[in-house]
């Protein structure tokens, strides 16, 4: 355990600043004499990893703090904070040292409770001098809370024997007390509807331009000196012996007590980063038709029904203009919180990707007219229905899972001319997430990605299933495994890559074991429709001057008939059903990859053409969409993230008019993927 105070001067009251807690990774060269890290002086920082601590959070805070440096260091060290106020005279440090928690401290002062030396049963007290009380009867409250949290959590008894007797409130703490629950009650708001979270300190005191108000504080004219030093002196010796007995807990009980904060802090996740991410909920049509209208419509996270888009409206520029929006709200939060900030996230919250969420259900079944859909309360009733029929099967397989081991295999596979690394920031937030899981960055068709996909394909079987069996074969002499879990993650034509794979024969007797796929950025419907003039001229050259079959396979010109194409068959074959969740990824500001090709939906050019080419476009997108919604023994999660980077730093240059940067930065950055897998844990475990 690290332990070290900030102490208040003397006529402070209560920090009105956030504390930054700084880890450093350090860096040493080992010597070729074979001599020790410490005899070297060339030990420089590598990484660091910076995190707040709001003012709201020093009143008391116990928190898991993750630090894992940059995404070019990546580890992880398990941290748990404990903070609390003391009164400085009567805090004793701890005689052993022994956790791998830290733990932060204020120290409320003596002199600053004496207030102003006057005559008169009153006005003693100074406005700072209240405030330090509430502070700690505050804290006193908050660590009572936790204990008991904690304790419970854990299954751990703590022994309060020694401070039960004194818990007591005199007059004046009863005072506060009363007045610290009618501020809480007038001064706490949360204006989450209009995009603004505003919660004011819920601790009895406001702060305005950086000091306390005090004037209409009407305990300020009634206390005397001796009641006010009587009170302090009271929650002080409370507050210390509190303290004390959590640091004798948390000795016989650190690596549960960091478990269950862990546990806590993953299942906030999704709240607190929710500042950048937007939900929705989407219907799929059960087929789409060749009319300018899929009939689809959009459902916010509380069932109310969001304005069509217009048929003129480009789904690509829509999308920018919601993150555009949703960005300028953001400049207007206040982010006034008691979690832990992390630096990489809440240091310029500007430039943090803004992700669109939409979760897709099957839409209503068309009426005998064909015209209407029947309604939404009827199709989200027998969602709900669905679910409550598998639950037995869920709770049986939950009480399963205690009596065997899962296998959980996650397989990367890079794109174009693609580097077998390229995927290892999100790789590293699954090990986060699962520490348990086993990766495979595929290799096998590394400098290899210029041919057919169906060799492409068939190297990459053949590399999972060789790995898949030395897994097998390893587990086979410790009692094997009762089940195993396959998951993909591709990024571009790594997706392609992929699904070619999965219709080799020898990856017939895996198919029953997919789990999660999560598509970066992949071109799942090929070039047959593609906006981007730049982006084209270079896929010409590429078919001319290199002749790439697969680029002939991504147009459609390997085949004079679109019904001989690669991608026409590929999308006959049953390479989606199988998984259990299916996560597509993709950017409006990448043009790299066509925006409807990468989220498997609607083309907005192709609504109209009555063409052949129109023909099988449709075919291909209806082919797709039917695996999804094929039924399959666990309920399938289906899920498009729009990911919205900033741009703003890097102005007009050629990488971001052709759309190379977004289609880049899916593997120069993870904060996407941390938001993603972190929201969504059931996905991603």
């Amino acid at each position: 355990m690290v332990s070290f105070n900030l102490s208040l001067g003397k006529c402070e009251g209560p920090s009105t600043s956030a504390v930054i807690l700084k880890f450093e990774l350090l860096y040493s060269p080992v010597l070729e004499n074979g001599s020790d890290l410490q005899a070297s002086t060339d030990v420089i920082p590598a990484a660091v990893h910076e995190f707040r601590i709001p003012p709201k959070a020093l009143l008391g805070l116990h928190s898991y703090c993750p630090v894992h440096f940059d995404s070019f260091h990546s580890v992880l060290v398990d941290l748990s904070v404990h903070i609390v106020i003391l009164k400085n005279d009567t805090y004793t440090p701890p005689s052993k040292v022994s956790s791998a928690s830290g733990k932060v401290e204020g120290a409320a002062h003596e002199d600053s409770v004496r207030g102003n030396q006057g005559s008169g049963q009153g006005i003693y007290v100074n406005p700072t001098s209240m405030a330090c009380m509430k502070a700690m009867l505050t804290a006193r409250d908050i660590l009572l809370e936790e204990l008991h949290t904690i304790s419970k959590a854990i299954d751990q008894t703590i022994d309060l024997t020694d401070i039960s007797s004194n818990l007591g409130d005199n007059k004046l703490i009863g005072s506060i007390r009363a007045d610290l629950g009618t501020a809480d009650a007038e001064v706490s708001e949360a204006r989450i509807g209009s995009r603004q979270v505003t919660s004011e300190p819920q601790n009895g005191f406001q702060i305005v331009n950086g000091s306390l108000d005090f004037e209409n504080d009407g305990l300020l004219q009634s206390v005397s000196k001796e009641e006010m030093l009587d009170a302090f002196h009271s929650l002080g010796d409370q507050l210390s012996v509190l303290w004390n007995i959590f640091l004798k807990f948390h000795r016989a009980n650190k690596t549960k007590i960091l478990e269950f904060l862990r546990d806590a802090w993953a299942s906030e996740r999704r709240a607190e980063w929710s500042i950048w991410m937007v939900y929705s909920k989407v219907e799929m049509p059960h087929h789409y038709l060749r009319s300018g209208l899929d009939g689809s419509s959009n459902h916010s996270a509380r069932g109310k029904v969001l304005m069509s888009r217009k048929l003129n409206d480009d789904p690509a520029q829509t999308a920018i203009s919601r993150a555009v929006r949703h960005r300028r709200s953001i400049a207007q939060m206040r982010i006034n919180n008691r979690s832990i900030q992390d630096m990489h996230i809440f240091g310029e919250p500007l430039r943090i990707p803004v992700i669109l969420v939409d979760r897709v259900v099957n839409a209503p079944l068309r009426s005998t007219s064909g015209n209407s859909y029947f309604s939404a309360q009827k199709d989200a009733s027998s969602i709900h229905l669905e679910t409550g029929a598998k639950a037995e099967n869920r709770l049986s397989s939950a009480v399963a899972q205690k009596t065997g081991r899962v296998l959980k295999i996650v397989i990367f596979v890079h794109g174009f001319q693609g580097h077998h690394l390229d995927l290892r920031l999100v790789r590293n937030q699954w090990l986060l997430m699962d520490p348990g899981v086993e990766c495979l960055m595929s290799e096998i068709n590394e400098d290899r990605t210029s041919g057919d996909f169906r060799e492409m394909g068939l190297r990459l079987a053949e590399e999972v299933t060789a790995f898949l069996k030395k897994k097998i074969d390893k587990a086979s002499r410790s009692g094997g495994y009762r089940n195993i879990k396959l998951s993909f993650v591709g990024h571009s034509i790594g997706n392609v890559i992929i699904r070619t794979a999965l219709t080799e024969p020898k990856m017939e007797p895996l198919l029953k074991y997919l789990y999660t796929y999560m598509s970066v950025s992949g071109p799942h419907l090929g070039y047959l429709y593609s906006s981007n003039s730049l982006f084209n001229s270079g896929l010409w050259l590429l078919k001319k001057l290199k002749n790439s079959q697969c680029i002939h396979q991504l147009t459609f010109t390997d085949e004079p008939d679109l019904e001989n194409t690669f991608f026409y068959k590929l999308c006959k074959q049953k390479t989606l059903e199988h998984f259990k969740n299916i996560v597509l990824l993709s950017s409006p500001q990448d043009g790299y990859v066509p925006y409807h090709s990468a989220r498997i939906e609607m083309c907005q050019a192709s609504s109209w053409d009555h063409s052949k080419k129109g023909k099988i476009f449709m075919e291909m997108l209806n082919d797709c969409l039917d695996q999804i919604r094929t039924p399959s023994s666990e309920q399938r999660m289906f899920v498009r993230c729009d990911v919205n980077f900033d741009t703003s730093s890097q102005g007009k240059n050629l990488n971001t008019m052709i759309g190379r940067a977004a289609h880049i930065e899916f593997l120069e950055t993870d904060i996407f993927a941390r938001f993603i897998m972190w929201s969504f844990p059931e996905i991603f475990h």
